[in-house]
């Protein structure tokens, strides 16, 4: 006669399952789970194994419960956080970030072509209906945002935990112009409409499941995004020489 689960042996089971749906990507970090009464009903589980199972992954460092319920813990800003102020303002990041993500961009969207399921297909079109929605408009925040949340959709079609997590840390920093001002990207004549152009092909690519094609298309975006941040900073440097030398009358004597 088998015996009955016990409540230990339940809350262990509850805090595995758990901790599946954050290591997978789909409960993220700062997320707020159900209140105790509708988590547990919807894992059909008792209201104290649940606290015990809570318990756990609070003391793993996965979970965070205060006043404001449970969430799922930021667990890479420990190395977010500093990194942001290590990074921030070093006119290098920029250009070593793109030369890294080149590489695991391109990665990713191969991946993504092979492996995406329906539900990362569906995800993927939602997004690119955003994006070309926002394209018109004289705000381009919104679709710099639809940008970063096609780029991470990848990253989860890709099914690399170890990528998607890394990444979104990194897409995280890019939302906040860590390593370079997106309004300054986008409000170059011409850019907008190339970038809505490379984000379709590479969406296109991984839905119509052709990895060579994705592959290319990623590496592509990221290339030409890197070219032209380079002009914009060098085009940059050279207005502020001109201007440091038109400055110069204020610092001499020009009456004799």
């Amino acid at each position: 006669m088998q015996g009955t689960i016990k409540p230990a042996k339940l809350a262990d089971a509850i805090a595995e399952h758990l901790e599946k749906l954050i290591l997978e990507g789909a409960l993220r970090p700062g997320e707020k789970l159900l209140a105790e009464r509708e988590l547990a009903a919807k894992l059909d589980v008792s209201r104290p194994s649940l606290r015990d199972a809570i318990a756990k992954l609070e003391e793993r460092g996965l979970l965070v419960t205060g006043r404001n319920g449970t969430h799922i813990a930021q667990f890479l800003s420990h190395i977010g956080d500093p990194l942001v102020a290590l990074l921030q303002n070093n006119p290098k990041t920029t250009f070593d970030y793109l030369e890294f993500r080149r590489s695991i961009e391109a990665q990713a969207a191969m991946l993504a072509a092979q492996r995406a399921t329906d539900l990362d297909h569906a995800q993927i079109r939602g997004i690119v209906a955003r994006m070309k929605a926002a394209h018109g408009k004289d705000d381009s925040s919104e679709e710099a945002d639809s940008d970063a949340d096609l780029h991470l959709a990848i990253y989860e079609a890709a099914h690399n935990i170890v990528m998607l997590h890394i990444m979104r840390t990194l897409s995280e920093m890019l939302r906040n112009d860590v390593f370079y001002n997106r309004a300054d990207l986008y409000s170059r004549q011409g850019v907008r409409d190339l970038l809505l152009a490379q984000h379709l092909e590479i969406a296109d690519a991984v839905l119509a499941g052709d990895p060579v094609r994705a592959h290319a298309a990623a590496e592509a975006h990221v290339e030409y995004t890197l070219k032209t941040l380079r002009e914009i900073r060098e085009n940059d440097a050279r207005l502020e020489v001109s201007l440091r030398r038109i400055g110069r009358t204020d610092l001499i004597d020009t009456a004799g």
